[in-house]
């Protein structure tokens, strides 16, 4: 997908940690803990029931663990891997904002956080293993880049659209953050906590819905094999592909691999967020 190169004064990035306070280690565990690990938060994990913080200083600069700081640009620069999600973040920011301004509704732009092994976000402590995830606390994305080889090694979804998928998708959940969806489906999971997992499916497939929604509204970027890179990683993090049948339906949180495939393919055919609708549906 031929994105734009990010404007540094533009989006909003932050820097992160290189493990957590007091000696746990972020990046702990390998092979099958780090397969169980990302087959149960990959692609959308909102970690709620974590406490705890994180502040960032807002001159445009981010104050490192080491009291060192670095600027949006040497964050956005510092792998190949990085200046793609800044990328995508400029565009998604881009895509989205005329969306909202249309519907009437406040838009605000969520916040980058890499990090590497463990970091503390507003939501809590927080490690690689998690795979990428959404903050709705602080409304931060956060992302390990090193996921990314993980992704295509551990899971066989490579290439630069499989990446922009994660990006889009947890910006989705940012979406969901704005319209109060979000907030909606946690209210209904605390009434009704036999139906919390199908509820969790539904928010998920919407992410991947507005995942797709973004790529099609940006279809003149989209080059040959990006559609087939997107199913590929979609397919890749299906709850039962990723728990070999381990796991039962009622159990699943993120949705079959058909489902979200379907769901990708019907936000970027459409590029119409209103058929997003249709997943999740709330009072």
């Amino acid at each position: 997908m031929r994105l734009n190169r990010f404007d540094p004064s533009s989006i909003n990035v932050r820097g992160g940690g290189g493990g957590f306070p007091g000696g746990v280690g972020g990046g702990a565990g390998c092979g099958t803990i780090v397969i169980a690990l990302i087959a149960a938060l990959v692609f959308g994990v909102d970690p709620t029931s974590m406490l705890g913080g994180m502040q960032g200083d807002g001159a445009g600069t981010v104050q490192q663990g080491d009291g060192s700081a670095q600027s949006v640009e040497q964050l956005c620069t510092q792998n190949a891997y990085a200046t793609e999600a800044c990328n995508a973040l400029q565009s998604l920011d881009q895509t989205w904002a005329p969306a909202f301004q249309a519907a009437n509704i406040e838009f605000r732009q969520p916040t980058l956080n890499f990090y590497t092994g463990g970091t503390q976000s507003g939501c809590g402590g927080a490690s690689s293993a998690m795979g990428p995830f959404y903050c709705p606390a602080d409304e931060g994305i956060y992302i390990d880049t090193g996921f990314y080889d993980q992704m295509q090694q551990q899971l066989g979804a490579g290439g630069d659209f499989a990446r922009y998928y994660v990006m889009a998708h947890e910006y989705g959940h940012h979406i969901q953050k704005l319209t109060g969806v979000a907030d909606a489906i946690r209210s209904a999971q605390s009434q009704n906590p036999q139906g919390a997992n199908q509820l969790q499916v539904r928010m998920e497939l919407q992410a991947d819905c507005y995942a797709g929604v973004w790529a099609g509204k940006n279809r003149n970027l989209i080059e040959p094999g990006d559609f087939e890179e997107g199913m590929t990683a979609a397919s890749a993090i299906g709850d039962d592909r990723l728990t070999g049948g381990r796991v039962s339906s009622e159990n699943f949180t993120h949705g079959t691999s058909a489902q979200r495939s379907a769901a990708l393919r019907a936000g970027l055919e459409s590029g119409d967020d209103t058929v997003c609708d249709r997943y999740v549906q709330v009072g």
